[in-house]
């Protein structure tokens, strides 16, 4: 069983930056591609960046494209969400998942294998 513990959430003005991080336990972090969601109020939770286990292969939503950058660092079992150049309508609860999948973490959130309890971003403008 995977836990995994979101922290770095915030308050930011538009323009700002912050940096999220996903600390997993439980498991063997490299067996897991790793992704952020996230779920703004009266929205249905979308897909924001991935990364393989390897770190060698990212993606991201087009929303997100060239402001944030997701990494992972497999000796501290971290995968973290650099966010630059933040809009208010980045405004959500941001999600840490994990899985043994990185088809299931791009194209089928509702069946991934294990989530984090979520952190709140605000930016205000």
């Amino acid at each position: 069983q995977v836990q995994l513990v979101e922290s770095g959430g915030g308050l930011v003005q538009a323009g700002g930056s912050l940096r999220l991080s996903c600390a997993a336990s439980g498991g063997t972090f490299t067996n897991y591609a790793m992704g952020w969601f996230r779920q703004a109020p009266g929205k249905e939770r979308e897909f924001v960046a991935a990364i393989n286990w390897s770190g060698g292969r990212t993606y991201y939503a087009d929303s997100v494209k060239g402001r944030f950058t997701i990494s992972r660092d497999n000796a501290k079992n971290t995968v973290s969400l650099q966010m630059n150049s933040l809009k208010p309508e980045d405004t959500a609860v941001y999600y840490c998942a994990a899985d043994n999948s990185l088809a299931t973490i791009l194209v089928n959130m509702k069946t991934l294998d294990y989530w984090g309890q979520g952190t709140q971003v605000t930016v205000s403008s």
